[in-house]
């Protein structure tokens, strides 16, 4: 496994599970992450070994988000077969997806900010698997999705509950607060067995809800393939794919979204 990745100063990097060097030292012609993504959905990336700078191991670099700014952000609700029955809702039979603002996007360690209690006083975090595009692409087909997806990372997404609850039509408010999308620090990049990859929200010690992909309603492929009948998918777009369970979230609390292969994000609450 790859992965893409910038450090706080903006600084692209390219790395593997021995460490990170600068993105330009594996190929000059690679002078951002967004600019790699094309490559990395080709699988034509260059081998970390192969760079002209030695590694730095990433306990010693300070990470931002792998991009300066995401594309469009899609989030898909109730993709989970156990999470709608938990929800007591009806199975959907097609997507329901909705879209967030990039303000609601921040890095890793949040912090997640709260609305004001007269707004809201029930927030939820919820881990999930997001899926990075790397080529511009329509109405692809779901054979092919893998030659359009750059790679994944893990996400928290956040809802203020209270405020959907009131009507569903409040969807696109409940998820659009600043903050409410917290991007893990880095893009996995290479094969992997999504079907057999657990995804998990911890709120605190507690761990909330936990699931395996292969649990998903639709699949990320999927996702992706459908979402390009609906519009133009460009690099950088950004694909959440549900959550298995949600967990209340207040200040002083700590989140963490863990996907198994792909990696981590936390973040700390506050209002």
């Amino acid at each position: 496994m790859r992965y893409l990745a910038r450090s706080a100063e903006g600084r692209p990097l390219l790395g593997d599970s021995d460490g990170f060097v600068p993105l330009s030292a594996a190929d000059p012609g690679l002078e951002s992450v967004r600019g790699a993504l094309a490559r990395a959905a080709a699988g034509e990336l260059p081998e970390v070994d192969e760079a002209s700078a030695s590694r730095i191991e990433e306990e010693g670099i300070a990470f931002g988000t792998p991009l300066s700014r995401f594309g469009k952000l899609w989030g898909i609700g109730l993709n989970y077969a156990d999470h709608a029955a938990d929800l007591d809702e009806v199975r959907p039979e097609e997507p329901a997806s909705f879209m967030k603002p990039a303000t609601a996007l921040v890095g890793p360690g949040g912090p997640i900010r709260l609305p004001p209690e007269s707004e809201s006083q029930r927030v939820t975090a919820e881990a999930e698997l997001g899926v990075v595009i790397g080529r511009r692409c329509r109405n692809v087909p779901e054979s092919e999705v893998g030659g359009v997806v750059a790679g994944y990372l893990p996400l928290i997404d956040m809802t203020a509950e209270d405020v959907l609850e009131r009507n569903p039509r409040f969807l696109t408010r409940a998820k659009s607060y600043d903050t409410f999308l917290v991007a893990g620090d880095r893009i996995a990049v290479g094969s992997v067995d999504l079907d057999s990859i657990t995804v998990k929200t911890e709120v605190g010690e507690e761990v909330i809800a936990e699931n395996t992909v292969d649990r998903m309603l639709f699949s990320p492929h999927e996702l992706v393939a459908f979402h390009s009948r609906v519009m133009t998918l460009e690099p950088g777009d950004l694909i959440s794919t549900g959550t298995p369970g949600a967990g209340v979230i207040r200040p002083g609390d700590h989140v963490r979204a863990e996907v198994e292969g792909i990696g981590t994000v936390e973040a700390s609450v506050t209002r």
